[in-house]
């Protein structure tokens, strides 16, 4: 509490006795979302739920009325969007959310910074490099006097483009995404620092493409070799001259040039920037042949297979085709088509079985004219990817009914047998234990749950008392030779064999001007 008072302090002392006249003007924006060019389905602005004005703080602990960071700037949020990931964005969409970041931006001009928001693997229809492109029309406003520090998701993806009109910019270090919050803050203390400092622009950025192009469920930074490679980066972003290092693995399930490995540092030392990055990108590649899954994997039928004959419970499946925490539809079918054949579930002394989830607005439209423990019948699922199963027709026993979910709307449990399935009117991911208890279900008793993701979320990892990963089909395919890439850099690992080591040698990018 003292350490915090005594820097508030030096906060105002340093506004009454800098050079730096009045506090800094900050402008806030940014878009984020995975978008899959593999998935049927298309994303909306309204799944964007995007927030403006004073609402975009919500985002931001660090960035509330009390906080230290809070005072040290004059904060103009302008629109922030964040949407589940998904199919490629319509271009009408993309347009509508930044023309009115555009307008918001003109209304408040000028700014000696920007806290450019996003995650890096948005697809729109037409267009390669969505948040290049975007980037490039708010320097058409904001001008280049502006520093822009960028904030990404590592499994973003950083085009030359956005490298060139950003000036600071920093990525994840962790996935799961622990530090997520963490890594938003550097950011932003970043460009204040640069501010305040009068430095302004970082004199060098090195960027380095990698050719390797992987899921997030083999780099994952729980195990090796993603948690010694992640581990270097920090180290790295205090040699002496860098203001920051980062590495992006990037989105595996978009076919566009941009998708691969990257490595960029920022800094102000030339030599120190040259060789940080290619200090991580060597590391990055030495150890590709070492990334593995997460977890155990195998097909749908071993999953299940292991899972009864488990004797610790919950034992966790993930239906990893059509994770919609990753760009999945989020409706297909198949995995809960081959589970209702299932013998063994089809007793309601069976295993008990939690499948999360699948979308079923017909089926919902019926179920809020009854009552739990009432029966119902009705198709669900493959109203927007139905290429490996048919929407099915579920037949069960309401558990049970809520309304008013952000995301799914509206949610009901359907025990056929010894399963319960979740069905939405809008499809939603299954995180945290509060998604299950709030529908009367508790994952921590079920002998097994089968959720739609990749690797576990914190909640559902420490909960599993066994898990493993289940190789499904979806817009999401973990197998990548199977989804016919047709656009993206070649040779790129582990799809090509190279006949001669890729060039991993530093390229500084100008500085935005």
């Amino acid at each position: 509490m003292k350490k915090t008072i005594l820097t508030f302090i030096s906060i105002i002392l340093f506004y009454s006795c800098s050079n730096y006249p009045v506090k800094p003007r900050i402008a806030i924006a940014g878009l984020a979302i995975e978008s899959s060019t593999f998935s049927p389905a298309f994303t909306d602005e309204e799944d964007f739920k995007s927030k403006v004005g004073e609402d975009v703080f919500s985002y931001y602990p660090f960035l509330q009325k009390d906080s230290i960071n809070r005072a040290r700037a004059q904060w103009i949020p302008t629109l922030r969007g964040h949407a589940l990931p998904g199919g490629i964005v319509t271009r009408e969409a993309y347009e509508a959310l930044v023309q009115k970041t555009l307008k918001m931006l003109e209304q408040n001009l000028p700014y000696d910074g920007l806290f450019f928001d996003i995650h890096g693997a948005m697809s729109v229809v037409g267009l390669d490099d969505p948040e290049g492109d975007f980037i490039k029309r708010i320097r058409g406003v904001v001008g280049y006097s502006t520093l822009i520090s960028t904030s990404m998701d590592l499994h973003g993806n950083v085009s030359y483009d956005l490298t060139k009109e950003t000036d600071l910019i920093t990525c994840y270090r962790m996935a799961p995404h622990e530090d997520a919050i963490e890594s938003k803050k550097r950011a932003v203390e970043n460009l204040l620092e640069r501010l305040e400092n009068g430095k302004g622009k970082p004199l060098y950025k090195a960027r380095i493409e990698v050719p390797i192009l992987l899921p997030g469920e083999k780099t994952s930074t729980r195990i090796e070799p993603g948690k010694s490679l992640y581990a270097k980066v920090e180290p790295t972003s205090k040699n002496k001259g860098v203001i920051d290092a980062a590495i992006w693995i990037g989105y595996a399930w978009a076919d566009e040039p941009r998708n691969h490995g990257v490595v960029i540092v920022t800094g102000d030392d030339k030599e120190s920037v040259n060789k940080s990055a290619e200090y991580l990108a060597k590391s990055f590649w030495d150890v590709r042949d070492q990334f593995e899954f997460v977890a155990p994997v195998g097909s749908l039928n071993e999953s299940l297979d292991l899972a009864i004959n488990s004797n610790s419970k919950p034992f966790i499946i993930s239906d990893m085709g059509d994770n919609p925490t990753a760009g999945g539809a989020g409706d297909v079918t198949w995995t809960l088509n081959e589970l209702l054949k299932r013998s063994e579930f089809k007793n309601p002394n069976g295993p008990s079985l939690i499948y999360a989830s699948i979308p079923g607005p017909k089926l919902i439209e019926k179920a809020v004219n009854l009552k739990v423990g009432s029966y119902i019948e009705g198709l669900v699922g493959a109203e927007v990817d139905d290429r490996y199963a048919k929407p099915i027709n579920l037949k069960g026993i309401i558990q049970s009914i809520k309304h008013g979910d952000k995301y799914a709307e509206t949610e009901i449990v359907v025990k056929t047998g010894s399963i319960s399935v979740i069905v939405t009117k809008k499809r939603k991911p299954y995180h945290y234990q509060k998604d299950f208890t709030d529908l009367d279900l508790n994952p921590r008793e079920c002998d097994i749950l089968i959720v739609k993701i990749g690797y576990l979320v914190p909640e559902l990892y420490d909960i599993n008392k066994g898990w493993i990963m289940a190789l499904t089909p979806g817009g999401v395919d973990q197998d990548l030779s199977r989804l016919g890439y047709k656009r993206i850099k070649r040779p790129m690992f582990p799809l090509d064999d190279f006949i001669e080591e890729p060039d991993l040698s530093s390229r500084l990018v100008p500085v935005s001007q």
